[in-house]
């Protein structure tokens, strides 16, 4: 019998240990006030460690200043009508999916309107792409330029079909070449102008970044990178080229994961989804610990107004 793969068959939380940690309203305010205060309360205007609660509402009253604050204002869950126990319940059916959850499905399991289970997963979305988005790639990268959507039988094919979206596909690997990281960011077009905005974004310091031969990857030279391009034209049919295999398996399991769950991404959303995908495999080592770690950043996380949902995402 073939060893078993530890990450494939690695320990994830249970629905019952999920039952048993946030099962309850009280549990849920109990562990968000940890998340939020680990040292005890802290007024958000003042700074006092004392504090009353009031009786007749949810609210916390500092002595100091008689700021009044709930335990959701300034988080992402500020303002819901979804009580604790739904909006926990989604992270940890989100980030426990390999594959990815649509809205229309976690709405049956969690029991509320399509509409509001699709602001839920938004909102988690831009909290995974800011938490991705503000640790930039180091070491060793790949980068490889990929697209979404576009006409699929007929027309023009490749990097000219219309209607693809393209977007920028990068791995980190360590010295003994295993991935690491994933980034996906969608970007305007592939041009030097955009490659080298990514790279100020999202490369730390002055890395090793391995790409093909795509004539706007030569910015990485540019900006003092050590830049290598290697040229890929045939090689998909020799099976002994593998410069680019972590990338490509990363983005064929992305790209096959999206069509089997969402079967349809809009252009401006993509990022959201892209960025869930990177969330999930970036922290794949521990994966019982993506839970809490969701609800940590959700609760450090700045309010996202129904308003700010519909924007098109910005590059990058």
């Amino acid at each position: 019998m073939a060893a078993k793969n530890k990450i494939q068959f690695q320990k994830a939380m249970s629905l019952h240990t999920f039952q048993s940690e946030f099962g309850t309203l009280a549990q849920c305010r109990a562990q968000l006030f940890q998340y939020r205060w680990p040292q005890g309360f802290t007024c958000p205007q003042c700074g006092s460690r004392k504090y009353s609660e009031l009786g007749t509402r949810d609210l916390y009253q500092c002595h100091q200043c008689r700021y009044q604050c709930s335990l959701t204002s300034r988080t992402i869950f500020s303002s819901s009508k979804i009580p604790l126990t739904i909006w926990f319940l989604a992270i940890f059916l989100i980030t426990q999916s390999k594959e990815g959850i649509s809205s229309l499905k976690l709405s049956r399991l969690l029991g509320v309107s399509a509409n509001a289970a699709l602001r839920i997963k938004h909102k988690l979305q831009l909290v995974m792409k800011s938490a991705d988005d503000s640790m930039p790639l180091n070491g060793l990268i790949q980068v490889d330029d990929a697209y979404w959507g576009g006409v699929k039988h007929g027309g023009k094919r490749g990097r000219g079909a219309p209607g693809k979206t393209p977007f920028l596909a990068a791995i980190s690997r360590n010295e003994k070449g295993h991935p690491i990281h994933i980034r996906f960011s969608r970007i305007g077009s592939f041009t030097a102008q955009d490659i080298g905005s990514w790279a100020t974004k999202h490369l730390h310091g002055k890395t090793i970044v391995i790409t093909d031969g795509l004539a706007c990857f030569s910015e990485f030279d540019r900006l003092g990178h050590i830049h290598g391009s290697v040229v890929t034209r045939g090689t998909w049919q020799n099976p002994q080229f593998k410069t680019f295999k972590w990338l490509n398996t990363a983005l064929g399991n992305v790209k096959t994961a999206i069509r089997g769950t969402y079967h349809k991404l809009s252009h401006d959303h993509l990022p959201r989804y892209l960025a869930e995908f990177c969330f999930r495999f970036d922290r794949r080592f521990q994966m019982e610990l993506m839970v809490p770690d969701l609800i940590k950043l959700s609760v450090h996380a700045l309010p996202i107004p129904q308003r700010q949902l519909k924007l098109a995402e910005d590059w990058w």
